[in-house]
């Protein structure tokens, strides 16, 4: 039996039934004592075991052909599949019974709560971007509408609106794309450890058990060069991902040998992934050889780590140029676009996100390659973590709402999303002393 990941299914961590969506039944399996069948309303039969903690799920017929087209395409029209699965004590009693949802990756329905994503898959970065000489000609007409853009950004978040159970799910799901970030001058290694103790267990427990996840992880840790051996002691056998800033950050005007140094050292004090930071003035003076040249550099510099370029968006001036270095950067072989430091006057806003966003869909059509993407610097709202997933969705897909291709550059978001998730369990909100910092 596979794997339930090579069966193009993703599991959601806990149970939100769509009302009318699916009847189910369930009975014992003819084949195999230990395995449950499932009848799933237009589907014929799905066969679901637990294995050592993950679950295993097939969608054969009775001659172990793979699902039948009529019922992919049935699901595909209805958006979920629905399946229960139950683990047996010694084969006499049924000692645990979940509830999870598969969704079709290929779905179309355009559904309230339709990203469900599991809450305790591992952290995996999609496979690298591997560059392309700089064609100027990619961009050089490009023109970008200021006011168009900003309509579009602003009826984003309100033509998509999701509620209680649907906004919990989103919520989990922006937990696990959180690169949870400590960028001060008085950072210490006890700050770093703290921080990794809540990246490791970011909801409190009682949270937790309301809404059925047994274990989930932010994205990645994010710290300067010189925390990174107290970050990875800290997230020894998590497989959280350590992050580390460097080239000079957050102004990347250090000598490009000093930047390439910095990153070097990162990588072989364990950093798994690199925060690279482009020179804008490169940007402004349209100077996009030598811009490309840093970049691959810097790319190459990094070895086996994953880069994000960040291009410190609120100083490119315009769209254009934000849009133009987006394009730049891919070409260089950088493996996730990033919009800010945090440091500057205005960090990430859904207008330049999109942009970005528009830039990464056409490298996409133009290569092939898939880039991720990464807004950093003033999300400080569980709304924040909402209106930016819903961004990934409408204008990127599904595919970017995974942490391999969309990260979340931020520490007290979680702060406010604990809350919200306390507030749907409870129908009140905790005073913030009652959570852990981050």
């Amino acid at each position: 039996m596979g794997d339930w990941r090579a069966n193009g299914y993703q599991l959601c961590g806990f149970a939100v039934l769509r009302r009318g969506a699916l009847g189910l039944g369930c009975g014992p399996d003819e084949r195999h004592s230990d395995w449950l069948t499932l009848s799933l309303g237009l589907a014929r039969h799905c066969t679901v075991r637990e294995l050592s903690g993950s679950v295993g799920i097939t969608c054969p017929d009775h001659s172990g052909h793979p699902m039948p087209q009529p019922v992919h395409s049935a699901a595909r029209r209805m958006g979920w599949l629905v399946a229960m699965f139950l683990s047996q004590s010694a084969g006499k009693a049924i000692a645990r019974v979940n509830v999870g949802l598969f969704l079709c990756p290929t779905a179309s329905a355009n559904l309230q709560g339709d990203v469900m994503i599991s809450a305790h898959a591992a952290v995996t970065n999609h496979p690298r971007n591997p560059g392309v000489p700089l064609q100027t000609d990619w961009f050089d007409a490009i023109a970008v509408n200021t006011s168009a853009a900003d309509r579009r950004a602003a009826s984003l978040i309100t033509r998509r609106t999701v509620k209680k159970e649907w906004q919990a799910a989103w919520l989990v799901n922006a937990i696990r794309c959180i690169d949870l970030t400590t960028l001060a001058g008085d950072d210490t290694e006890n700050r770093v450890a703290r921080l990794c103790a809540k990246a490791r267990r970011p909801l409190a427990d009682h949270i937790m058990d309301g809404l059925g996840l047994e274990a989930m992880t932010t994205g990645a840790v994010c710290v300067y060069p010189t925390l990174v051996p107290a970050a990875v002691k800290a997230l020894a056998g998590s497989g959280i991902p350590v992050a580390s800033v460097a080239t000079g950050f957050p102004a990347g005007l250090m000598p490009l040998p000093l930047r390439l140094a910095e990153i070097r050292w990162a990588v072989d004090q364990g950093a798994d992934e690199i925060d690279i930071v482009i020179s804008r003035a490169h940007v402004l003076n349209q100077n996009w050889e030598a811009l490309y040249d840093e970049t691959a550099q810097m790319r190459e510099a990094c070895g086996a780590a994953h880069m994000k370029a960040i291009l410190a968006t609120g100083d490119l001036r315009t769209l254009r140029n934000v849009y133009k270095a987006s394009m730049v950067t891919m070409q260089a072989g950088t493996d996730f676009i990033k919009t800010s430091t945090g440091k500057e006057g205005v960090n990430a806003t859904l207008p330049v996100s999109l942009v970005m966003a528009r830039a990464l869909r056409d490298y996409g059509q133009l290569t092939g390659q898939k880039i991720g993407f990464k807004p950093a610097g003033g999300m400080k709202t569980a709304k924040d973590a909402i209106s930016w997933q819903i961004l990934m969705k409408e204008e990127l897909g599904n595919d970017w709402l995974q942490p391999d291709l969309f990260r979340l550059g931020a520490s007290s978001m979680l702060a406010d999303i604990e809350r919200q998730l306390e507030h749907h369990l409870t129908g009140r909100y905790a005073a913030s002393s009652r959570h852990a910092l981050a």
